[in-house]
């Protein structure tokens, strides 16, 4: 990664330990560390949520639209098939979270990390994403379709069946990433980075065969 992300702004030791079981729109949440508890069945919609630390946290059967997250980390959390669409999500990492079919479509990420996630399915769907990295991640058939970015990481994600149709992937390094197949179309590729072994997976887009 030739680019500098930066982390979040928060003290853990500064931070008291709260209880939430439920979230309320355009309710402000700050200043606090969330551990051990399974949230279920929401339904809020510009929920804030600043200096936060969520520490093996459970999200299930929830759609938070519009939430927004500003200096916080994830720590063993899982949000699968939680709906955070048309999001924003600033100086934040997820850490070791279970991502399967988590909606982020249409938000906006900067300075943001998923660090060994597992994000199979997620959608990424015309996303604005700076200063992003995926990091030891699984991304198995996540998509990616038309996802806007300035200065975008992934290394050694397993991007298996990716749909990335329409995402620019100028400047983006796959080298060290593992896929057989990745859906993209020919002139998104202008620019990418891959290892030599990746070639063959895109030569038919070039309208050549290998014999």
């Amino acid at each position: 990664m030739d680019f500098k992300i930066e982390p979040p702004k928060i003290l853990t030791e500064t931070l008291e330990t709260m209880s939430i079981v439920s979230f309320e729109s355009k309710e402000e949440i700050s200043n606090g560390v969330i551990e051990n508890v399974t949230i279920e069945h929401q339904e809020a919609v510009r929920v804030s949520m600043e200096k936060m630390m969520f520490r093996h946290v459970t999200i299930t059967e929830s759609s938070l639209e519009q939430i927004e997250f500003t200096d916080m980390v994830f720590e063993n959390c899982d949000f699968s098939n939680v709906n955070f669409t048309t999001s924003f999500i600033h100086r934040t990492e997820f850490r070791n979270c279970k991502l399967i079919g988590t909606n982020f479509s249409q938000s906006r990420l900067q300075n943001v990390r998923f660090l060994n996630c597992l994000g199979d399915f997620s959608n990424f769907r015309f996303i604005n994403m700076k200063q992003v990295s995926f990091e030891d991640c699984s991304l198995l058939s996540a998509d990616f379709y038309t996802a806007a970015h300035q200065k975008l990481n992934f290394t050694r994600c397993n991007m298996d069946q990716m749909y990335m149709v329409g995402t620019k992937l100028k400047g983006v390094d796959l080298s060290d990433c593992s896929f057989d197949v990745l859906t993209v179309e020919a002139d998104d590729l202008d620019g990418c980075m891959i290892a030599s072994h990746q070639a063959s997976t895109f030569v038919g887009l070039m309208g050549m065969i290998i014999r």
